[in-house]
């Protein structure tokens, strides 16, 4: 019987295969498109906190080597504002790359150690009990797991097959999406851009245009004069666009899955959440769904989770997407031509000269900003922790086995029992203002302190009972 099962190979069910793969977990991928997409080339962008997870597990070279660092300013609301200062990262910019890219880079990464996927294989059914889950496959195969995580998309089937409820806004609006190149000066075209409109350069010449359409239509792809008729009544002018790369089409519609974790089933990425475009947030947000999940389950799956380990994932990461999925209503509305939105988005365009609005707006926009309730302590308590300089390499270089992480300034901790699971590092020098950190595999402060006995306590409840 296999450990996990992931239903979808994309970003998200990739890197959670990854995850489980660090811990020893026997993974299985099931992935019902035959081959990778590869029918267009969309770019996507990585934000400052996924470019820390990636640099946390050794990925983050392959994937600069691939991409091009844009500014992260104005990328709330496409509102054209520079990249604020005092951003608390070494990352404080966006990496537009491929998505195919994404994808293939995580899945090598994923089969690299050890992860098994199969593609061609659609899951049609489940059934669960208290020891595991039995997945029915088109075709009629059977497969037993002990834990599914339905990693597969918006409409995933493994979230209908438990019936979780997907409470939300339907779709009131289409919006067009695509990469094209255009005849005007960039001059032109950023001085139309915020009207029911956002566009800016994708590189090799092209611009990534997202425009509001006048009316929901059927679900089709759309053609390059759907975009040029849209653009007129948007901006008044089609810009000259011609020669797609790729076009697409997406609703607004923004639904959080009311629950997480049912049993033995799990839900992660879009399978959990879907939103507008707006901020280029979603593959992140999924790529961090998995980082969170990865170690819990593996605790569970090898019998070493504390009481209600598990059930954190979802307290943690559900209010995050309900903040996603808020910030991405916001940028719908102030993208919006009616008359209204107009002023409100004329405000934001005046606060965001503040540097801390703008800074906060892009702190939301890139995750730096997310702390989960782990109780009380110190103010790094749920916090991530941007990289520092140690004797010994950085300090996410000693968090790419996926353990946890005592970084010691004192050099009179232990991990003891817990060495397996956490890695000891003493360095008087560490440029941080606390006298002892414990960080968990996903890179958030656990513990801040500097006695042993607390620190035991901290191990207990977030890594289990020792050797």
């Amino acid at each position: 019987m296999t450990d996990v099962i992931i239903a979808g190979c994309g970003p998200t069910g990739a890197m959670l295969a990854a995850e489980l793969r660090l811990h020893d977990v026997r993974v299985l991928v099931l992935e019902q498109d035959p081959e990778p997409t590869s029918s267009y080339v969309r770019i996507v962008s990585l934000h400052a906190r996924s470019l820390e997870l990636m640099a946390m597990r050794g990925l983050l070279d392959r994937l600069l080597g691939n991409g091009r660092r844009r500014p992260a300013g104005g990328s709330f609301a496409g509102i054209p504002k520079p990249t604020p200062t005092g951003l608390d990262s070494a990352h404080d910019y966006l990496l537009g790359i491929p998505q195919p890219v994404v994808n293939r880079i995580l899945e090598d990464h994923a089969i690299a150690l050890g992860a098994e996927v199969l593609r061609g294989r659609a899951l049609v059914g489940l059934e669960q009990d208290e020891d595991g889950v039995t997945v029915e496959l088109a075709g009629g195969e059977r497969l037993r797991t002990r834990y599914l995580v339905g990693c597969d998309g918006a409409r995933s089937t493994v979230r209908k097959l438990l019936g979780v409820g997907f409470p939300g806004e339907p779709s009131r609006h289409d919006t067009l999406m695509g990469e094209l190149e255009l005849g005007v000066p960039q001059e032109e075209v950023t001085a139309h851009a915020g009207e029911g409109l956002q566009i800016g350069p994708s590189g090799d010449g092209r611009y990534r245009v997202v425009v509001r359409c006048s009316a929901v239509s059927e679900d089709r792809t759309p053609t390059l004069e759907d975009f040029r008729r849209e653009l007129r009544a948007v901006a008044g002018t089609d810009f000259g666009a011609h020669s797609p790369r790729w076009l697409s089409r997406f609703g607004d519609a923004t639904r959080l899955a009311e629950r997480y974790r049912t049993g033995r089933v799990l839900l992660a990425g879009d399978a959990a959440h879907i939103h507008p475009p707006a901020g280029g947030q979603g593959l992140n947000l999924g790529v961090q769904d998995a980082v969170n999940l990865g170690w819990k389950l593996a605790a569970q799956v090898r019998g070493r989770a504390p009481e209600g380990l598990l059930d954190t994932y979802h307290s943690e990461r559900h209010p995050v997407a309900a903040s996603v999925l808020e910030n991405t209503r916001a940028q719908v509305l102030l993208s919006s031509p009616e008359p209204g939105a107009r002023a409100l988005r004329a405000l934001f365009t005046e606060l965001m000269d503040l540097n801390d609005a703008n800074r906060l707006l892009i702190e939301k926009i890139t995750a730096l900003d997310v702390h989960y309730d782990l109780g009380r302590g110190h103010d790094l308590l749920g916090r991530r922790l941007r990289d520092v300089e140690l004797r010994t390499g950085t300090l996410y270089d000693h968090l790419r086995d996926g353990r946890g992480l005592v970084l010691d300034r004192t050099g009179r901790l232990a991990v003891g029992g817990w060495g397996d699971r956490v890695g000891l590092v003493a360095d008087s020098q560490a440029a941080l203002d606390v006298p002892a950190l414990l960080l968990r595999p996903d890179g958030y402060v656990a513990w801040a302190g500097e006695h042993q006995d607390d620190l035991d306590d901290h191990l207990a409840r977030w890594f289990g009972e020792p050797a």
